[in-house]
């Protein structure tokens, strides 16, 4: 039987509270600094990949980001989001779509994805993902990638997952993309227990 990723995620985001998923952030501090280390306008283009219930939409929103859109493959995750925000919902741009099979409809001058790419453990929905993002990516636009650092738990939900250093990272995403810098971030989980991550951040070529 074929493993089905989007009932996956949306039993997880049915059945806990988003506070309750061991990747729950309070205050996504590194994800904001790399996407300020970018020095983008607060009218260009961030998209935030798996973002759904994560509050960095919120944070980015704060901080007077205009065109911010938001891409979950769970329409719970979606809302859970959407109700937090209230009426800032409506100027945010949603997409429910499995990060394997997205044709991105614009082109974006910031890639954020947290704990998305790490779940890919398939060569081949790797490239699908590549795939889009060289899509989505504008020439001269910027990438930050956080996934389990190779001192990070093997699993997460339930899944295994891919772990990555800098090398390996570059390795992936191949010649279209010049690796800048990483930054490492222990992960405190909402039960106290500590996760390594390891931020990747690239520049469209």
């Amino acid at each position: 039987m074929n493993f089905d990723s989007k009932q996956h995620w949306e039993k997880v985001y049915n059945t806990k509270k988003p506070a309750e998923v061991s990747w729950y952030q309070n205050y996504p501090a590194l994800s904001m600094d790399l996407i300020a280390f970018a020095k983008i306008d607060k009218d260009q283009k961030v998209i935030d990949v798996g973002g759904g219930a994560s509050v960095l939409v919120d944070a980015l929103l704060d901080k007077g980001f205009k065109d911010v859109t938001v891409l979950d493959i769970s329409s719970k995750a979606i809302q859970h989001a959407r109700e937090r925000l209230g009426q800032r919902a409506q100027s945010v741009q949603w997409i429910e779509a499995d990060i394997t099979q997205f044709d991105p409809p614009q082109q974006y001058d910031v890639w954020h994805d947290r704990a998305v790419f790490h779940f890919l453990t398939q060569e081949e929905d790797r490239k699908k993902y590549i795939s889009a993002l060289e899509k989505a990516v504008k020439a001269g636009g910027h990438v930050v990638i956080g996934t389990f650092s190779l001192e990070g738990p093997p699993k997460c939900s339930g899944l295994d997952v891919e772990r990555y250093d800098p090398q390996k990272m570059q390795k992936e995403l191949g010649g279209s993309f010049e690796f800048i810098k990483s930054a490492d971030e222990i992960h405190v989980t909402p039960w106290n227990s500590e996760q390594k991550f390891t931020y990747f951040f690239f520049k469209r070529a």
